[in-house]
């Protein structure tokens, strides 16, 4: 009881603690004479004027990348900074920088260490375009802080985005390698293994070359990635056999085996074409279909892609 007692007694002092803590630190502002600095900048990069953005930055500004692990924040100076920003625009096509959906920006006007009078400004962004050289699509979302002297004039930014769009666009101007294309290899063996079983009508020989918790997908689902296990494929394949007579399985080309670099990921690609007789009506069927085969480390299929025209099927 006196452990409960103590709990009671601890829980209702720390609330109380919590609540007689509060205490304000400034105000909050939708309208206010830094929130338009800010849209007047904003409009500057949008319209990639140097000269605009310029006269609204102090000379001492500086940007900072609030993602940054650098021990000054990437902290890049006026000029920097201005020759970067100037230039956007111009380096994507649909270029756009909005106010996220449902968002709009606040002016904070702090008390406490502001003995400047600085405003502190926080807007949320989506930036959109399509980069004209690499033809990387940046969609995203973006947060940004300033500060605002009481002169109206941007004396720090910074900025919080998803610098991985960026990295993109960077490695893509140039060529890279990305992993090895085989067209004689273990894993090209076990597709045509899979698929030659599956022509016989040996479904369990087929799937056997696949993990048990493999999934497998058809590009004419809905949604497209939803995934089958093995347990609906199972009985899928038998009723297309049961349906269909598969007359014979020809590849077409030859299939190519890619371990790629990135991600480390296995995949053959191959291609078919079956020759198959509905059994309902006795009609000749012809159809193209395409595999995209995932692979483990250990030669096994841990997920599978057909592709293929439902059109084909239809009486």
């Amino acid at each position: 009881m006196k452990k409960t007692l103590l709990f009671i007694f601890l829980a209702f002092a720390c609330a109380f603690s919590v609540s007689a803590q509060k205490k304000t630190n400034g105000t909050i502002y939708i309208e206010h004479p830094a929130l338009s600095v800010v849209n007047d900048f904003c409009n500057a990069f949008i319209a990639g004027d140097e000269a605009k953005m310029a006269s609204l930055l102090t000379d001492d500004f500086k940007a900072y990348d609030g993602t940054s692990n650098q021990s000054d924040g990437g902290a890049i100076d006026k000029k920097t900074f201005l020759n970067e920003a100037a230039s956007f625009k111009n380096q994507f096509d649909y270029f756009s920088f909005v106010d996220f959906p449902g968002s709009y920006p606040d002016a904070l006007e702090y008390q406490k260490d502001n003995k400047d009078k600085m405003i502190t400004v926080l807007s949320w962004k989506m930036l959109n375009g399509v980069h004209k050289k690499t033809g990387v699509k940046i969609d995203a979302s973006a947060h940004y802080s300033f500060a605002v002297t009481a002169d109206g004039k941007i004396k720090r930014m910074i900025s919080y985005e998803n610098s991985k769009v960026f990295n993109e666009i960077r490695a893509s101007l140039t060529t890279r390698t990305n992993g090895t294309i085989y067209n004689h290899h273990e894993n090209i063996n076990t597709v045509r293994k899979s698929m030659y079983a599956f022509e016989k009508g040996d479904v369990d020989k087929a799937l056997s070359y696949f993990t048990k918790d493999a999934k497998f997908f058809d590009i004419n689902n809905t949604p497209y990635d939803k995934a089958d296990n093995m347990e609906t494929t199972r009985t899928d394949w038998l009723k297309f056999i049961n349906d269909y007579q598969i007359v014979s399985i020809e590849e077409i080309g030859y299939p190519d085996y890619l371990h790629y670099e990135m991600g480390d990921a296995r995949i053959v690609l191959s291609w078919w074409k079956f020759n198959l007789i509905r059994k309902s009506d006795k009609k000749k069927l012809t159809v193209g279909y395409h595999f995209s085969d995932e692979f483990n480390a250990d030669g096994k299929i841990i997920s599978e892609m057909a592709y293929y025209g439902i059109e084909n099927f239809k009486k």
